[in-house]
């Protein structure tokens, strides 16, 4: 058999602080996600997928190392890819994929908190050294927020060219992404050459706009979708700006999957979707501004930075290959660090120890009866802090003599907050001082101090 008919195409299509309950296979009633749902009805929805680190820069640098944030040292935005780390579009390159990259990067510019920027790319093209090992297609922008609004901007091709754009902002990322279906992969798969691809779609959405403080759905949102149901979170928490932003938002959302949409319908058109996988998942939710009020954020206007389910909990259906599952629910907990381990198995690649994670096929086929069933995070920017989830408990602490924006880790934590999930789904009753809960801390902490251990090295303690 050829290479081509062998190994699947790969598709990363991933969005920025999407909340898991927009989608309808989440339980979303509104009509949102009609795309990703069918996904989902044909591959598998992981129930209970969270985000290793809930900040832009952080999470897209494990994406695209299959490392923790610490280990590369991209703990919070602002940060580098560094040079000397393999990256998956590079063990890609060496498999004999080529890749694409289209969207939002955040991992090329550097010396933002130290005030004076000595490499700052956020509005320039990312010279091709900055690129993390992506050599081919290129529509990209370092900081796309900052280069565009919802409604029109800019990115750089593979040529440092500036490529203007008008009409709202994911579908002009998308209309790029096609563009490579119009120019490589048709070649490619007519006999040019053979190779498979991998192609990751960064958009923005339903990230809100940095200068204007306010979401941007196409428009027309806020009368399509004023009648929203509030997710009880916000719902019971108050404050936040989610009252006026949420219909925008969830506009965003729907046109992301749209968009998602065109992308399978040009894979049939080219006879080359049931030889893809489709993987959408985000980089991490959106608690509009509800959770972060205790008095240790570091000024951030935030809606991520933290623990909680709002922010980490996030949208992951994996679709077509040896994912074609028939809609399989996976409900163990499952960190979406396991990306890239996962996107390099698909290629046929085992790398080990290499990469952080686990196949997450592996997963669905429980093929490990001693799987942990659960998962970690660190949390930067607003806090040094960590956290553990597990079906029953979401355990944080924090450092309280570290600065999140200045420190990356720390030998000393101080409790946060604990949640009884069965009697608190939604993360509104702090128990970390409750004795009725001590002894499941006390299990919880030694797990944190265990994934801290292993994780950073670091033999840390928790002072309650």
């Amino acid at each position: 058999m050829s290479e081509k008919t062998t190994r699947p195409n790969i598709i990363f299509y991933f969005t920025d602080q999407q909340r898991f309950d927009t989608c309808g296979c989440y339980g979303q009633q509104l009509p949102i996600t009609p795309c990703l749902d069918q996904l989902a009805a044909e591959g598998v929805c992981f129930e209970n997928a969270f985000s290793p680190q809930p900040v832009c820069g952080p999470c897209r640098a494990i994406f695209q190392t299959g490392k923790y944030a610490t280990d590369t040292g991209c703990f919070r935005n602002s940060i580098a890819l560094p040079q000397d780390v393999k990256t998956l579009a590079q063990w890609l390159d060496e498999a004999g994929y080529q890749t694409a990259y289209i969207g939002k990067w955040h991992l090329a510019s550097q010396g933002e908190l130290e005030k004076k920027p000595y490499q700052d790319y956020q509005i320039e093209p990312v010279p091709l050294h900055l690129r993390g090992g992506y050599k081919g297609f290129w529509r990209t922008a370092d900081v796309l927020e900052f280069t565009s609004d919802g409604y029109g901007g800019y990115v750089f091709d593979e040529d440092m060219n500036r490529r203007d754009f008008k009409g709202y902002r994911a579908d002009c990322i998308t209309d790029f992404a096609l563009e490579f279906f119009d120019s490589s992969v048709k070649n490619c798969w007519e006999g040019k050459d053979g190779k498979p691809f991998f192609m990751t779609i960064s958009h923005i959405e339903p990230h809100h706009q940095n200068g204007a403080h306010h979401y941007q759905g196409p428009e027309g949102s806020k009368e399509e979708y004023a009648n929203f149901i509030v997710p009880e979170d916000l719902k019971a928490l108050g404050g936040g700006d989610w009252q006026e932003e949420y219909p925008d938002y969830l506009g965003a959302c729907a046109s992301l999957d749209k968009n998602l949409g065109r992308l399978v319908q040009r894979l049939k058109e080219l006879g080359i979707y049931d030889n893809t996988v489709i993987i959408f998942g985000a980089d991490h939710g959106s608690h509009f501004r509800t959770r972060n009020r205790d008095g240790r954020m570091r000024g951030y206007d935030d809606y991520k930075r933290t623990g909680h389910d709002s922010a980490l909990k996030v949208p992951l259906v994996i679709s077509g290959g040896a994912f074609t599952k028939g809609g399989h629910r996976e409900s163990q907990l499952v960190s979406t660090e396991s990306l890239p381990k996962t996107i390099m198995a698909l290629a046929g690649v085992q790398v080990g120890d290499a990469m952080i994670g686990e196949n997450l096929l592996d997963v669905v086929e429980k093929k490990d009866d001693n799987r942990k069933n659960q998962v970690f995070a660190q949390i930067s920017e607003s806090k040094v802090g960590r956290c553990i989830r597990t079906p029953e408990y979401l355990y944080a602490v924090y450092a309280p003599d570290k600065d999140g924006g200045l420190d990356m880790n720390s030998t000393s934590y101080s409790d946060d907050y604990l949640y009884h999930m069965p009697s608190d789904p939604h993360q509104l009753v702090n128990v970390v001082a409750d004795p009725a809960h001590s002894q499941a801390k006390a299990q919880l902490r030694k797990s944190l101090l265990d994934w801290i251990k292993d994780v950073e090295g670091i033999t840390a303690t928790i002072n309650d």
